[in-house]
């Protein structure tokens, strides 16, 4: 059982590691390539992008020919796409080889939360998960400290190959170790669904990121937008009418579960914002170097590590409608703490508002991820998971198109039409300007999120404990 476990644990740790690691070296990754924000984003948001359109079909490929060979292969095409992400020559290949890491990662995650219930008998599930839990949250710790040592000893490629040994030694091993599962038998998959839902996603995050440039946005930025928006009404219409849609949108009609859903996408949003702009404050205007960068930025997934745990316990005592909306506006504080950062800022100044930020974030999601999963029907727990992990890649996709899109226009504003690649110096107060905005903003969208979980229960929307 222990060595199934270590094996599931290693994937969760390696692809939440990675994720983390690679945000820190963002700033190094443009300075080598010499390219502007809105094309260095993308190194993060392809990755986001191809989980968040993914991960549904996965988990319908994983039932039908069993979840041990998807997440086997899935560690191999991890391992794979991270070593072409090490010897990527310019920055599209370095996207494109994100793109199958991604696959990889969204493989693992579609099947890691059913591979551990297969792993722990039903009295010992909690205790799985929790496990899992504090590999995630290890991962997410380790990975700026990690991440910052090897941009100061070596540079931004070594991130990418730390993976690639533990995924090429880990494929055979799960292929024979983990335990094996019936399929499901084949059933009708939705292509036109995932494909409409793919092409919505692509295109309004590409929108968003060409809008950035220092031009603005232009009539085909528009109507990419508008396009993307008409193919989701699109889709909205096209899984109403099948048996077995992709996206099951009849969870949607309970309130518990929209207001879930909506609070999840908007929470991640709120902490994707600043895992892509703090960094580069860090960077540019303080001047850190690699490790210490990463020690700021560990205050984070630290808090959470140690605030989760308790935060979950909390929400089986008083519900999840206080936790969630305290969260949301502990976020919120501290993004607007942050907001308020001047060029002469200490490195510890920033960590303490980081952690606060962590600290909201703690105290949101294991009350709301309770919520939804403790008010669907037990046949639908597995789907609503799937969903969970879905809003939670669409608010960090989101997240840093929005950010990206934010600070580029307002650096643009403020420094006569500059992308951040030409930062010098002589343009730090440009920089603080757009900081400060576009933090402002968000912060707007986390007190909108705020109000939007505090309607859990206000108008009876909190689920009953134990729905079957």
């Amino acid at each position: 059982m222990w060595l199934s476990f270590l094996i599931v644990a290693a994937g969760v740790f390696m692809s939440t590691m990675d994720g983390s690691m690679v945000n820190i070296a963002l700033p190094a990754i443009m300075d080598e390539l010499q390219a502007p924000l809105r094309s260095t984003e993308w190194v993060v948001m392809i990755y986001l992008l191809t989980i968040t359109a993914t991960l549904l079909f996965w988990g319908y490929l994983a039932d039908r020919i069993g979840r041990r060979r998807i997440y086997a292969v899935g560690m191999l095409v991890f391992a794979l796409g991270s070593l072409a992400c090490f010897l990527a020559p310019q920055l599209r290949w370095l996207v494109l080889a994100r793109l199958g890491q991604a696959l990889g990662a969204a493989m693992m995650m579609a099947t890691g939360p059913a591979m551990v219930k297969e792993i722990f008998p039903p009295g010992q599930l909690g205790r799985g998960l929790g496990l899992i839990g504090i590999a995630v949250s290890l991962g997410l710790m380790a990975g700026p400290a990690i991440g910052g040592f090897l941009l100061d000893a070596f540079s931004w490629r070594a991130i990418f190959l730390v993976t690639v040994p533990v995924g090429l030694a880990l494929f055979a091993p799960a292929l024979r170790l983990l335990p094996p599962d019936r399929a499901a038998g084949w059933r009708r998959f939705d292509a036109a669904g995932a494909m409409l839902w793919l092409l919505a996603l692509t295109a309004i995050v590409v929108a968003l990121s060409r809008a950035s440039a220092p031009k603005g946005a232009g009539a085909s930025d528009l109507l990419l937008l508008a396009g993307g928006i008409l193919i989701l009404g699109l889709l909205v219409k096209v899984e109403l009418l099948v048996s077995h849609p992709f996206l099951p949108l009849h969870l949607f009609r309970e309130g518990f579960f929209s207001i879930g859903m909506a609070s999840a996408v908007l929470s991640f949003v709120l902490l994707f914002t600043v895992l892509l702009l703090i960094p580069f404050y860090l960077d540019r205007i303080l001047g850190l170097s690699g490790t210490h960068l990463g020690l700021v930025m560990m205050a984070t997934p630290a808090t959470v590590l140690v605030v989760a745990p308790i935060a979950g316990r909390l929400a089986d005592r008083i519900g999840s409608r206080l936790l969630t909306t305290a969260g949301m506006l502990l976020s919120s504080t501290g993004l607007l703490l942050l907001a308020n950062l001047t060029p002469g800022q200490q490195p510890w100044e920033v960590a303490w508002r980081m952690a606060l930020m962590g600290f909201g974030q703690a105290l949101f999601l294991s009350p709301n991820s309770a919520s939804v999963l403790g008010g669907v029907d037990k046949h639908y727990v597995g789907t609503a998971s799937a969903l969970l992990a879905t809003a939670r890649n669409l608010g960090m996709l989101l997240g840093i198109a929005q950010a990206g899109l934010l600070f580029s226009l307002f650096f643009g504003a403020y420094s006569g039409g500059l992308d951040l690649h030409l930062f010098s110096p002589a343009h730090t107060g440009a920089f603080m300007l757009g900081l400060n905005h576009s933090l402002l903003i968000t912060a707007g969208i986390g007190l909108a999120g705020a109000a939007i979980s505090w309607r859990r229960e206000s108008e009876g929307l909190e689920p009953p404990s134990g729905r079957s």
